[in-house]
């Protein structure tokens, strides 16, 4: 299974600030050791004619020459540099060669993305470009795909997805995320699915089952994006929800046996983790990698 990386362009931030910006590298070097028959491959960056088949030119022009206000940075989280750039570009990058390769062999990922909270023409939550978003429109627009579902599992909901798509029938957005966490003020997806805070591994599971099978008979995707987010667990600093490592495997195995059996493939991208306990975090990602791999080795 291919996996495509970026964690070597490290964005230069204020001493104390939460994003956790090691894990990617930390992901990287255990599933290196721990995942076998990986081919790791770092992301090439996407263009701007990528990039603006899900923003406007206008500001991908901002972000790319540092012109961005203080507010929009701001509502970033990160200060603008060229390495938050060209990181950007090279994560949204990560996500179209894995949708690629995905159509190839089943199934790839990631190392990073799942910035969802990015729309057409602002950035948010520490996301600039909205990878998903732009791999959507991309695979389309390269006609490998004329319909791509984007199955939103980070624990905040992916409301730039959502915006940027809204009137796209051809992507399908699926967002199961926390009713009262960050963004405040929702977007509208196809399917959203909220749910409360402290919520377990059964409650979950439960939902996730309901929302694959509306996905199912609503939608017939040629290809789904997958945001794996690690914030579901229940060391997460930001997720508010109590789902174990065993029920977020669990939660893989669904996507990708869903996947399997419905020959449908499956592009994998980490999206959000913030854990008490960095380690965690990467323990969930790396889990997630995991059983994608197994996945790959099932469809060939």
């Amino acid at each position: 299974m291919r996996a495509f990386y970026s964690d070597h362009f490290v964005l230069p931030l204020p001493p104390g600030h939460r994003f956790p910006m090691v894990k990617y590298r930390m992901i990287r070097e255990g599933a290196a050791r721990g995942v076998p028959d990986l081919e790791f491959h770092e992301a090439v960056a996407a263009s701007d004619g990528m990039l603006a088949l899900a923003h406007h030119p206008t500001y991908v022009e901002l972000v790319s020459n540092g012109q961005l206000s203080d507010h929009a940075q701001k509502e970033i989280g990160f200060p603008w540099s060229p390495e938050m750039v060209e990181r950007s570009r090279r994560s949204a990058g990560a996500t179209i060669a894995a949708c690629r390769s995905a159509m190839e062999q089943g199934v790839a990922v990631n190392l990073a993305g799942g910035t969802h909270h990015a729309y057409a023409d602002h950035g948010a939550g520490f996301c600039v470009f909205n990878d998903a978003a732009v791999a959507s429109r991309l695979m389309q627009a390269e006609r490998r795909v004329s319909r791509v579902a984007v199955v939103d599992l980070d624990v905040h909901q992916g409301n730039g997805t959502a915006s940027i798509l809204a009137n796209d029938d051809s992507v399908f957005t699926l967002s199961l995320h926390g009713e009262r966490n960050y963004p405040f003020e929702k977007e509208q997806s196809d399917l959203d699915v909220a749910l409360p805070d402290g919520v377990t591994d059964v409650e979950y599971l439960s939902a996730l089952q309901d929302a694959l099978a509306q996905l199912m008979q609503r939608f017939d995707p040629q290809l789904i994006i997958y945001l794996a987010g690690a914030d579901p667990h229940e060391g997460d600093r930001l997720g508010r929800m109590k789902l174990s490592l065993a029920g977020l495997a669990e939660r893989d195995r669904m996507v990708f046996e869903l996947g399997r059996q419905q020959k449908i493939p499956i592009a994998v991208t980490m999206a959000g983790g913030y854990g008490k306990n960095i380690e965690d975090t990467v323990a969930v990602h790396i889990q997630t990698i995991t059983l994608a791999s197994q996945y790959a080795a099932d469809w060939r």
